[in-house]
């Protein structure tokens, strides 16, 4: 049996009392995470303008956005979603740098949706499926290269699911894999230069995975060996260093989705360190950014392409400010903590930052690479002489430094206290009670009314 086949038929089979309770926690906390950044997320840069496109675009009302309710093809409502729920790039990540449940929970939605339902078990069965295999696709640092990650593993996350939804046989599954294969794709500049292009490609993601499980459903084909072909993901994306059967192996008995981290704070994945370091020396030497000549951070080269360059806030300053180590370093040490506020245009233009953030040297450091992806280094000298420093390898809220149930909560919490259109307190209750247990739901698309808080 070759590799694509044996995903298509775990796709397909998985029974749901054979994903491990840890497997079942992670897909919960991603189902949370991504329901309360969407509903955070609705006024952000962007998501007025595509919620325009799309409505102007029309099409069958097959599926249902959060928070408006706007009826549309559900490949759309797909992108909608997905695009709104990582606006504010605090949803569920893994090393080094995909972002699963955006473009997941939102193809698997609407696939529900245009389905004409599902009951929870099944729902949560779908995620896990595909948070699994997009896991399986997921490369190193040196293999992306650049590549934005969340386009391309994420697309066979979302085309899993939805093909799970949507009963594809397992012929089927292949190939809506293999043509979801040939829409991966995007990269890194997007978040260096600080563009909307980073939430654009979690929203084609999901439309990807929506449209390629429709078209497969349909008779369309893709190419059958799109992970072991001469052309295919191995050679392409894996560089011909990834081994087509390291992707397959134990499916179904180990679970690489366990890897998945969730942030602490509002920013990219690897300036979690950053802040956790500055907080955790403002606390323990009662310090703030008055006391602060100088900073340096150390970071490994990867992370410091990413969020080491020098902050200049652009047409979107929230995306600049999340992707700037030094910005983290100065909003700590001015505000004394990071929130999603503190990532407002207005928040992040206040002049009071601009002479912290010059005093802040961010560098590369080829030394922490063996210390792992989150790995950074902070020292800070202080007007009276003294320096101060400090080092983390595994940044809170990546899996071997996890959150606590109570710290998942305040994430949600936070979220809906930052939502433009909270839901009143009735229906949070209930949408809370139904996030709490989502397996118990007789059909998912209570979620989805649930979260139409806009009126």
């Amino acid at each position: 049996m070759s590799p694509e086949v044996r995903l298509a038929r775990f796709i397909q089979q998985l029974p749901p009392d054979q994903v491990p309770s840890d497997a079942q926690a992670t897909v919960q906390r991603v189902l949370l995470a991504v329901f309360g950044t969407g509903l955070a997320g609705a006024a952000e840069d962007g998501i007025a303008e595509l919620r325009q496109l799309l409505r102007q675009a029309g099409g069958a009302p097959q599926a249902r956005t959060l928070v408006f309710g706007d009826a549309l093809p559900a490949a759309a409502a797909a992108q909608f979603n997905a695009t709104m729920c990582r606006a504010l790039d605090f949803c569920d990540a893994m090393a080094p740098g995909p972002h699963f449940g955006s473009s997941l929970v939102a193809a698997a939605l609407a696939c529900a949706e245009w389905r004409g339902g599902v009951d929870g078990a099944e729902f949560m069965t779908a995620l896990a499926a595909g948070a699994e295999v997009g896991a399986r696709f997921n490369l190193t640092e040196a293999q992306y290269d650049g590549f934005d990650p969340t386009g391309i593993c994420v697309p066979f996350a979302a085309a899993a699911a939805a093909a799970r939804i949507l009963r594809l046989s397992e012929e089927q599954t292949v190939h809506a894999l293999a043509l979801v294969f040939n829409r991966c794709g995007g990269s890194f500049q997007s978040h260096v230069d600080g563009s909307l292009g980073v939430r654009v490609v979690q929203g084609w993601v999901a439309e990807a995975g929506v449209q390629c499980a429709q078209m497969a459903a349909l008779g369309m084909t893709g190419p059958h060996r799109f992970l072991t072909g001469h052309y295919g993901y191995a050679h392409l994306y894996g560089r011909d260093t990834l081994d087509a059967e390291h992707v397959v192996a134990g499916l179904g008995d180990s679970w690489r989705l366990e890897r998945m981290m969730f942030k602490q704070y509002p920013s990219c994945g690897v300036t979690q360190g950053v802040t956790h370091l500055t907080l955790s020396l403002m606390a323990e030497h009662g310090i703030g950014a008055d006391d602060v000549v100088s900073g340096e951070v150390r970071l490994p080269p990867y992370a410091h392409r990413l969020v080491g360059h020098a902050f200049d806030p652009g047409h979107n300053p929230r995306v600049d400010a999340q992707f700037n180590a030094g910005y983290c370093v100065a909003n700590a040490l001015v505000r004394g903590s990071s929130r999603l506020q503190h990532f407002t245009p207005a928040a992040v233009h206040d002049e009071s930052l601009r002479p912290v953030i010059a005093r802040i040297a961010v560098l590369a450091d080829s030394a922490l690479d063996e210390r792992g992806h989150s790995a950074v280094d902070l020292r800070l000298v202080l007007h009276n002489g003294r320096e101060v420093s400090k080092g983390v390898d595994v940044a809170p809220g990546y899996p071997d430094a996890p959150l606590s149930a109570e710290q998942h909560w305040q994430r949600w919490r936070d979220c809906l206290d930052y939502a433009p259109h909270p839901p009143e307190a009735g229906r949070r209750e209930q949408l809370e009670a139904m996030l709490r247990d989502p397996t118990a739901l007789a059909d998912v698309r209570e979620l989805v009314v649930a979260a139409q808080t806009a009126g």
